[in-house]
């Protein structure tokens, strides 16, 4: 299947100082490079959502830390889905994780998948917290709770994305499930290294100067 590099990219906005302003050029970016979603906070969302029209509208969840109850992480979802969200980024409980409480893993994501709806989920596993069997056991657990792609990173702690990370998280979920990739990336190549990784999907907030290092045409198929 050919791909766009835009259809990879959620165009990102998730500085705690982000201006109405700064939202608004966001989506209209959004909709002008037909990036996969525009990606901003819930108190953002309604704003958004009246920008955005018919492009796809992304929120996060219990982020960045992951630390909120489950039943607020249910809550918060069920309402962005009722504000007009398409997807939902969610963190996991990784305290949770690295106690092996595995069971509170699963259901934490569960609970966000149920609410969801018919919205996507993608989980937040923050890989540079983890091990590398961290990494595979929460990437199982996503899978095993419904989800339908799993994310490297939320950005706001002390490593993104890394091409290693993506490859192994690949190796563990299969060709089937959804991988993003995002924090810290920041230009073309680094994109194009995720995606030959196995990344399908690129968080960031560079979306538009990434575009415009781009070859023409871009035609990388996507296995």
């Amino acid at each position: 299947m050919q791909t766009s590099l835009s259809s990879l990219i959620d165009h990102t906005l998730l500085r705690p100082d982000a201006t109405a302003e700064e939202i608004r050029q966001l989506c209209q970016e959004t909709i002008t490079y037909q990036f996969a979603s525009a990606c901003v906070y819930p108190c953002w969302v309604s704003y958004a959502r009246e920008q955005l029209v018919d492009a796809t509208l992304c929120s996060v969840v219990g982020f960045p830390l992951g630390m909120s109850m489950s039943e607020t992480k249910s809550i918060e979802t069920s309402q962005l889905v009722r504000l007009g969200v398409d997807e939902i980024d969610m963190v996991i409980h990784i305290g949770a994780l690295k106690s092996k409480n595995y069971s509170l893993v699963k259901s934490d994501i569960e609970c966000v998948v149920k609410a969801a709806e018919h919205a996507i989920v993608k989980v937040i596993i923050e890989t540079c917290m983890l091990t590398n069997e961290e990494k595979q056991l929460a990437s199982l657990l996503a899978v095993e709770a419904g989800a339908q792609f799993i994310k490297t990173s939320t950005g706001f702690s002390k490593a993104g994305a890394t091409v290693a990370d993506i490859a192994l998280i690949r190796k563990v979920v299969g060709p089937e499930i959804g991988i993003k990739a995002s924090a810290g990336i920041r230009d073309y190549a680094t994109v194009m290294a995720m995606v030959e990784a196995g990344a399908t999907r690129i968080g960031t907030s560079a979306g538009v100067a990434i575009v415009e290092q781009e070859p023409k045409p871009y035609k990388k198929t996507l296995q």
